[in-house]
């Protein structure tokens, strides 16, 4: 299993679906774990990934090659983000421990990766797309700064080609969602065995305790699509909200906040920064509100907040890929005016609001298991 980050502590999607997938698989099979990482782990990773596999390869990526790659990558084709997790020594590494563990299939997580086992025929190998990464940064080129926006366009054209050309490099492919798989532009994309992602259910369960803030919103708050998020949330919902309710009071809750987050923060808005356990903030809010607006795949945070039974509101464009129906599982709009009014609507109407919670965490119950979503997986690399 070959994965572009070390999946511990769990504050981004990769590293969630990575965890909870390996968690399951190694009920199955035997998993070494080799993990990409351009930063200093956490002290706690190898001891918590221990406890689901022996075998576990840290590869540390040298920054100043990353730098080197990045800049040799304006005279090439392939995707910065692929050219970013390249690395000759790191690939000399990824081919020995292959050859010494040899193994019956291996797992790629997400197309940054895949240049390491793409040329091993001898190999089952399954790429894990996770996201249509191409339309993530599409749908971000119309937000990023006017200077940027070329290297957007450009990384968002190489994306789709090479979600195109890495296809037929591998035997098996898993998508997130099917609104995900419609964005990959291949021949053969139905191909593409839908994977979603699931829910510790046990872990997200609703608690009672002090309501402080009527608002939240989370996730790793120097994720574009989350930054460009909260600043909606903070900067245009909030002010239509305050007219009916000038004391509502909204939290930020996540890790690594960029300076445009930090500073949204004032009398109404907290923005709290890491939390060791994230299920305080869930508990501390009724109402989870996410108007994404760029960015691509399921949004866990979505899927936590339902668990924990908070009524949520958030815009198609995630909503779609849980293929959740609007006013029964959540609240859906597009228009900051359309936000607004669903929140005020679950501020005024307490029952109706319970309502739309309880469906909510049914719904995601019923559907969003990591046992169940992992065991699709299963089946398809034990061919």
């Amino acid at each position: 299993m070959l994965v572009s980050r070390v999946p511990w502590p769990l504050e981004k999607g990769d590293k969630l679906r990575a965890y909870h997938q390996l968690k399951e698989l190694v009920k199955h099979h035997e998993v070494y774990l080799c993990c990409l990482t351009d930063t200093v782990i956490n002290p706690d990773a190898l001891n918590e990934l221990h406890k689901l596999t022996p075998h576990v390869q840290v590869i540390r990526l040298n920054r100043l090659l990353i730098g080197f790659n990045l800049f040799m990558g304006l005279f090439g084709k392939k995707p910065f983000q692929v050219r970013y997790f390249y690395q000759r020594r790191a690939h000399r590494k990824i081919l020995r421990a292959i050859k010494q563990f040899n193994p019956d299939h291996i797992y790629c997580q997400l197309i940054r990766a895949a240049e390491y086992v793409k040329h091993l025929h001898e190999y089952k190998k399954t790429i894990d797309y996770m996201d249509a990464l191409s339309a993530g940064q599409r749908r971000r080129i119309d937000k990023a700064p006017a200077w940027f926006r070329p290297f957007v366009r450009e990384e968002a054209k190489r994306l789709t080609a090479y979600e195109n050309l890495i296809f037929d490099y591998f035997d098996y492919h898993t998508i997130i969602s099917e609104q995900d798989r419609q964005l990959i532009y291949h021949e053969k994309r139905n191909r593409i065995a839908i994977i979603p992602n699931g829910v510790n259910h046990e872990y997200f369960q609703p608690q009672k305790a002090e309501i402080k803030y009527e608002l939240i919103f989370t996730g790793n708050m120097s994720y574009p699509p989350n930054v460009d998020c909260a600043q909606r949330l903070a900067k245009e919902i909030m002010p239509l909200v305050r007219e009916h309710y000038p004391s509502v009071k909204l939290l930020l809750a996540g890790a690594t906040p960029t300076r445009s987050v930090s500073e949204l923060a004032n009398a109404n808005v907290e923005v709290s920064g890491w939390l060791d356990d994230i299920r305080t903030a869930y508990n501390s809010a009724s109402i989870f509100v996410a108007p994404m607006r760029i960015g691509s795949g399921l949004q866990n945070k979505l899927l936590e907040a339902m668990s924990m039974n908070l009524p949520c509101v958030t815009t198609s464009l995630a909503a779609r890929p849980m293929e959740a129906t609007p006013d029964e599982h959540l609240l859906v709009g597009e228009s900051n005016e359309d936000l607004a009014r669903h929140i005020i609507t679950l501020i005024e109407q307490k029952e109706y609001a319970k309502k739309i919670a309880a469906q909510g965490r049914q719904f995601v119950l019923d559907k969003f298991n990591w046992n169940k979503t992992v065991q699709s997986l299963i089946e398809l690399i034990s061919h």
